[in-house]
C-alpha cells in the first residue's frame, strides 16, 4: 500500500515540475534550506531540499557524472493518511536490490528502493521508520544519504537541516 501511494506522489511531483523546486508556482514557503509546496488536487504538502554537497565515486575515485534532480522530501497527503513520509530521489536509477543509507546525528537508517516501479526514488520502509527519521531530522544539523547507481557509481549527498523543523511545521499546518 505505502509503495503505491509513494509512487503516485513521485509521479505527481515529477509531472508538476517540483523536481526543479525554484521553478514551481506552488511553493508557499522557504525556511532557510527547505522549501514547502502545496498541491490542491489531491491535497498534498511536502518540504524538500537540495544537497549542499555531492560526491560521486567509482572504484574509490571521485568522478564527474551527470545526475538529474537530487532532492530529499517529507510528504503529507491527508486523503491517503500520509503524515510525514520520507523519500529521496538520487537523480539516477538505483542499483537493483540496493538500499539508500541515511545518517543523521549519529543515527543510521535505510531507505528502500523499487527500481521496477520508481527507479530513482527511495523511501522509508514503514510509518514507524518515517517517524523515527523525522525526529532525527528535527534534532540534526545535516543528513547524509549514500547510494549506488545501476552503473556502479557510489554517491554521497549531504543536506543541510537548517530550517527543516520550521518547514515541517508549515507543511503539517497546511495539510492537517
Amino acid at each position: 500500500m505505502k509503495l503505491s501511494i509513494l509512487s503516485g506522489i513521485a509521479v505527481a511531483l515529477a509531472t508538476t515540475g517540483v523536481w526543479a523546486q525554484d521553478e514551481s508556482s506552488n511553493r508557499v514557503a522557504v525556511e532557510t534550506d527547505w522549501n514547502v509546496f502545496v498541491e490542491s488536487n489531491p491535497t498534498s504538502c511536502w518540504l524538500t531540499s537540495i544537497p549542499k554537497e555531492t560526491v560521486n565515486t567509482r572504484d574509490d575515485r571521485v568522478v564527474a557524472v551527470r545526475r538529474g534532480a537530487i532532492q530529499f522530501f517529507v510528504t503529507f497527503v491527508p486523503s491517503n493518511g500520509a503524515k510525514g513520509q520520507v523519500s529521496f530521489t538520487g537523480g539516477y536509477p538505483f542499483a537493483p536490490g540496493s538500499q539508500v543509507g541515511l545518517a543523521v546525528g549519529g543515527q543510521t537508517f535505510q531507505l528502500f528502493t523499487d527500481v521496477a516501479t520508481s527507479p530513482e526514488m527511495a523511501w522509508a520502509a514503514s510509518t514507524g521508520d518515517d517517524t523515527k527519521i523525522v525526529t532525527a531530522l528535527k534534532r540534526g544539523a545535516e543528513a547524509v544519504l549514500t547510494a549506488s547507481s545501476a552503473r556502479g557509481t557510489k554517491t554521497k549527498d549531504t543536506f543541510s537541516l537548517l530550517g527543516f523543523t520550521a518547514a515541517l511545521e508549515e507543511a503539517e499546518k497546511r495539510c492537517s
